[in-house]
């Protein structure tokens, strides 16, 4: 019993000093980001449908990860955004943005954008559902080959995400299709 409470201060302790995260950034950056050992580009490329992700990211519908495009290119991921006008007509643009590898499951994006990272956290065995996230805290999302089901492994990533350090609540889902 002893131990048992000793173990439970030291986790309200610990929970105590945790910064939390604000100001566009949605995971505490002192916690470690894990990536999966889960490894075979050929299972990762293609599309992916994003589920839930942080708000900064509302727009963002799919990701595809285009793997080699080319010796000369390297690799890449092409970002697919719902963009509204004033007058609230939209319209799907879509972006592709070279990918450095970083190591294993981990790419820095190059582009007309600020460059950031993409992570592969977690993907499920049957590579359906993945949680990407990035050290610096500033988005996270979880992707599925499919608009709807799965509802047991968008948990388990939503899951894994606060495990490594996301805060609770800060994705957010989407409705059929990626919309928001």
């Amino acid at each position: 019993m002893r131990a048992f409470l000793s173990a439970m201060l030291a986790c309200v302790m610990l929970t105590a000093c945790a910064q939390p995260p604000g100001d566009g950034v949605y995971r505490d950056t002192g916690q470690s980001l894990s990536v999966t050992t889960r490894s075979d580009a050929s299972r990762l490329a293609g599309d992916w449908v994003v589920r839930s992700a942080t708000p900064d990211e509302a727009g963002l519908t799919h990701v595809t990860y285009l793997g080699r495009t080319g010796a000369e290119r390297g690799e890449a991921f092409a970002l697919t955004r719902r963009v509204c006008d004033e007058s609230a007509r939209c319209e799907l643009r879509r972006s592709t943005r070279a990918a450095m590898p970083l190591g294993m499951n981990r790419w820095r994006l190059a582009g007309n954008e600020a460059p950031r990272e993409i992570w592969v956290v977690w993907v499920d065995e049957g590579y359906r559902t993945a949680a990407i996230g990035t050290p610096d805290g500033s988005f996270g999302w979880i992707l599925d080959r499919a608009a709807t089901g799965g509802a047991d492994r968008i948990t388990a990533a939503r899951e894994i995400l606060e495990f490594n350090g996301y805060t609770a609540g800060a994705l957010r889902a989407r409705g059929t299709g990626g919309e928001t």
